[in-house]
């Protein structure tokens, strides 16, 4: 490409749109229906149901410790998709570039795509670009959406959680949170705290596999577990209680968030599954989470009950129990 810097020309629809479009976006997913440059990707689809869903990014900074838009923007909808326990097959992006933006920061976002893409197993198939003026955009926003395969018969909802049930969490809380915050303010920590951005649809998999009659899963995204398991127990109309000892958090997050005065439990999250399994499969659903990528540090962190309904608390480790509210305002701006 012979600009080093989007251009508005770049969103006009003419020669340097395609130049932008077959010399970085096609070079950097390569997949081949992508390259036909058709207005619908057309697919085959080996299931008679399907799962879709859609996010957009505006993450600030673009590239943060661990990360960056890219990855968040694959992981967070890949992750999205797997919940439903649905095979992610499929991705479509989005991407509103702002006038003044490096092309080299661009690939790179890119590249991460990529990655992460094949990791998770999904094709990137179909997309768009848009370019805005300088100081519209903040270099680029980015919006994705996924399709799935649904397994015949595979009911999840937050609505199945039953009194009795046990709450797991696929890992330690609060890095992605803490990760893009130090990053904005130019925060420096004795140790460097990553995002936790990561595709976890072949945990679930592993999940349903030992534990088949999993009620739901749920990524703890903004506004934390907090928000997470208080939108469960509404709509299960149950209530839940979280033992605070038995919830991962490393120790530079819980620090890191004590100086900033945030509560762990609303930090967000973009690697973290949270999961409601019958008592009964609790253990075979945790060595399988144990097991899985990114599921080292899963933990069984909570129970359900019955009343009262709606309510979710946390059990201190001297005794005490408080209630664990839902983030109220906007905590962490900008974080995915």
């Amino acid at each position: 490409m012979r600009q080093d810097r989007i251009l508005l020309a770049h969103g006009s629809g003419g020669t340097m749109m395609r130049e932008l479009i077959e010399d970085v976006f096609m070079a950097g997913f390569a997949d081949d229906v992508l390259m036909r440059m058709d207005d619908a990707a057309a697919l085959d689809f080996p299931a008679p149901r399907l799962a879709i869903s859609t996010d957009t990014y505006v993450v600030n900074p673009l590239f943060f410790p661990g990360g960056d838009i890219g990855r968040l923007a694959i992981c967070g909808t890949v992750n999205d998709i797997a919940t439903s326990g649905a095979t992610p097959l499929y991705l479509s992006v989005g991407f509103v570039l702002e006038e003044g933006m490096p092309v080299e920061d661009l690939r790179r976002i890119l590249v991460s795509m990529r990655d992460a893409a094949a990791e998770a197993g999904v094709r990137i198939v179909t997309g768009d670009t848009k370019v805005v003026e300088k100081g519209h955009g903040d270099g680029c926003y980015i919006n994705t959406a996924g399709v799935g395969a649904l397994v015949e018969g595979l009911d999840l909802s937050g609505s199945h959680c039953k009194p009795g049930d046990v709450v797991l969490l696929s890992g330690t809380l609060g890095d992605h949170g803490i990760a893009v915050i130090s990053t904005r303010e130019g925060l420096s920590f004795s140790t460097d705290i990553q995002t936790d951005a990561a595709p976890l649809n072949a945990l679930i998999a592993a999940v349903l596999e030992a534990a088949p009659d999993v009620r739901c899963f749920r990524d703890p995204t903004r506004g934390g577990l907090a928000s997470t398991l208080n939108e469960l127990a509404s709509a299960s109309e149950v209530s839940i209680t979280v033992e605070e000892s038995s919830v991962p958090v490393l120790d530079q997050v819980r620090g890191a968030s004590e100086m900033l005065g945030y509560d762990v439990f609303q930090v967000a999250n973009e690697g973290k599954m949270v999961a409601i399994v019958p008592a009964e499969q609790a253990e075979a659903a945790l060595n399988a989470m144990r097991n899985a990528p990114y599921g080292s540090a899963a933990a069984i962190i909570g129970t359900v009950a019955e009343s009262p309904a709606g309510k979710v608390y946390v059990k201190t480790p001297f005794g005490a129990t408080r209630i664990m509210d839902m983030l109220v305002g906007e905590q962490l701006p900008r974080i995915c």
